[in-house]
């Protein structure tokens, strides 16, 4: 697992495609909350807050996530590799996490830059620190839960075809509909009690629920199921692959 983890991070790093993508995902942010005017400007918020970047963060990421895991499998099969990896002695199990774990570790050093923004907001305050920490570590705990589950759904998103763009595209509806596409549906609904209900099989009232501070173990236990969950489909998806 090690060694296709290694192979994961190095094939990032040898082209342009982790640096462009790391790149993409701070000059969004950077541009979203400090330059452009709008909702998610933190000038234009009046608080020293990253509130708006942690709103922001989740929709970029069902952009660039897919973006990263398109090629995991499907250039594998578009190369012939895949049926060389599936014939050595690794198990499927350890392919599969040394793809997930690779492609996890590029997210992690995009978000790790955006610790500056803690410091800048630290600085903007009327009264500097004036703000809840255990907010801010709760928001990026919770994003890092569902950086994994968005890895898992592109990963397996990169096994249904071996055109990268294909690839990409349906992690990118999988991941819009896991985090959003129950809220829209329960607002089809008028009674409380099902609204509730319907979100709660959605990815981002529990992103929220998080993102608020609260430690609820039903929220962490829902992120590592359904992250657990699609890595599990994608085991299931090469075992059925021919060889």
């Amino acid at each position: 697992m090690f060694a296709i983890f290694k192979r994961e991070v190095r094939s990032f790093f040898t082209s342009p495609i982790g640096y462009l993508i790391v790149g993409s995902f701070l000059l969004l942010n950077g541009l979203f909350l400090w330059v452009f005017k709008g909702d998610y400007n933190i000038f234009d918020y009046g608080f020293a807050d990253l509130g708006n970047f942690f709103l922001l963060a989740p929709w970029i990421f069902v952009f660039l996530v897919p973006a990263i895991t398109m090629k995991s499998f499907s250039e594998e099969r578009k190369m012939g590799t895949l049926e060389l990896l599936l014939i050595k002695p690794i198990s499927i199990g350890k392919l599969v996490s040394g793809k997930f774990l690779g492609a996890f570790l590029l997210c992690i050093i995009a978000i790790v830059p955006t610790v500056v923004y803690v410091f800048a907001i630290s600085n903007l305050g009327v009264i500097e620190g004036n703000y809840d920490l255990g907010v801010v570590l709760g928001s990026y705990f919770g994003l890092l839960f569902l950086i994994a589950a968005y890895t898992s759904i592109g990963v397996f998103a990169s096994t249904l075809s071996d055109n990268q763009i294909i690839a990409f595209i349906v992690g990118i509806l999988l991941c819009f509909l896991i985090f959003n596409g129950f809220d829209a549906v329960s607002s089809l609904f008028t009674n409380g009690e099902t609204q509730q209900m319907v979100q709660g099989f959605g990815a981002k009232s529990h992103f929220d629920s998080i993102a608020r501070g609260v430690m609820d173990t039903r929220d962490l236990v829902y992120f590592i199921s359904l992250t657990a969950l699609f890595l599990y489909l994608t085991f299931q998806r090469l075992k059925q692959l021919p060889r």
